[in-house]
């Protein structure tokens, strides 16, 4: 069985990449990863906000739109919640590069450019294989228009992109005004992949103290629909590499969204939830399920069920919603 794929213009022996959690941060876990069969791994996101950077800019960022509701100050963690500073993620990618062979990717989280542009100069020189920018904004104020949101990931990416050399993959949330559009404007952009999608913490209500709380939730196979949907209408409409996140607990679930054109396959929850060896399970039900429908490589399998191939494209589409609406009834009607 043929696993090797290409991401982000890196050769991965395996789809399968732990996505950025927890799990990275020590390197005994990176070297599981490695053992259990991960093609790469994305290491736990460095935030703007532990960066040295401009106090102005970051002031702006920080505090846009947070005037309308005193709970969105608690939105980002505090500087005394990180657990990594900046020197010291810069040893970890070192030392992560000389105790694993698969490509080490590093990830930054955050809003502005200034905040970011140096910085990853010096992932690249710490010996990073690529750069995830998780570009996490939550424009609250209603005077911030949808088309500066998508200027400010652009240009994000654009001077990233002119301050090194290795791959830079955008995770995107699924909250832009036309995702497809977006997709292609970031891939004319340079980016050398897209990863769908970022999961936005919801703050709750804590009814009894009467004060936003924040938790997490850990996702559920049933949210894999959405990056399911725009890999597919995305799989050969854009050159960067397609990688898929969010509600991949399976090797069935893995192997439906490399069906619908994904070149990597990432996992955060699953792994959190069952353990690193899990990714061992995942990729023996992978191979078994591709035994049993003849593919003898990912690259054949690759895209079978997207968009431009798929037998029913409207699947994907507007036409599905109503088929699915028609189709359902109760099944059982009360006196």
């Amino acid at each position: 069985m043929d696993f090797n794929t290409t991401y982000m213009g890196l050769e991965l022996g395996c789809p399968l990449v732990p996505s950025a959690s927890p799990l990275s941060r020590e390197i005994d876990n990176i070297r599981r990863m490695e053992d259990a069969g991960a093609g790469a791994v994305v290491l736990w996101s460095l935030f703007e906000e532990q960066i040295a950077h401009e106090a102005d800019e970051l002031e702006h960022y920080l505090h846009y739109g947070t005037e309308r509701f005193a709970e969105s100050l608690t939105y980002f963690p505090q500087p005394a919640e990180f657990r990594l500073g900046p020197e010291d993620y810069l040893d970890h990618i070192a030392k992560a590069k000389q105790a694993v062979g698969i490509p080490v990717i590093a990830s930054l989280n955050g809003i502005s450019t200034r905040g970011w542009t140096s910085y990853a100069a010096q992932i690249e020189q710490a010996g990073a294989d690529g750069l995830e920018l998780n570009f996490y904004f939550i424009p609250t104020n209603p005077d911030v228009t949808a088309q500066q949101v998508e200027d400010a990931c652009a240009s994000t990416l654009r001077a990233v992109n002119s301050n090194v050399s290795i791959p830079v993959a955008m995770k995107l949330s699924p909250f832009y005004s036309s995702m497809a559009a977006m997709a292609k404007r970031l891939d004319d952009e340079g980016a050398d992949a897209l990863v769908l999608f970022n999961r936005f913490y919801q703050p709750d209500i804590n009814v009894e103290k009467l004060e936003a709380a924040s938790t997490i939730e850990l996702s559920t196979p049933f949210e894999q629909r959405l990056p399911l949907r725009w890999i597919a209408i995305l799989c050969g409409r854009v050159r960067a590499s397609l990688a898929a996140t969010t509600g991949v607990y399976t090797g069935r679930d893995a192997a439906k969204m490399i069906l619908a054109g994904a070149d990597a396959v990432m996992m955060c929850s699953a792994l959190l939830a069952n353990g690193i060896g899990h990714l061992s399970a995942v990729r023996d039900e992978l191979v078994k399920i591709m035994e049993a429908k003849g593919y003898e490589s990912i690259s054949q399998m690759k895209g079978v069920m997207s968009h431009r191939k798929c037998a029913e494209p409207a699947a994907f589409e507007r036409a599905n919603y109503i088929k699915a609406l028609n189709s359902y009834g109760p099944t059982a009607t009360r006196e």
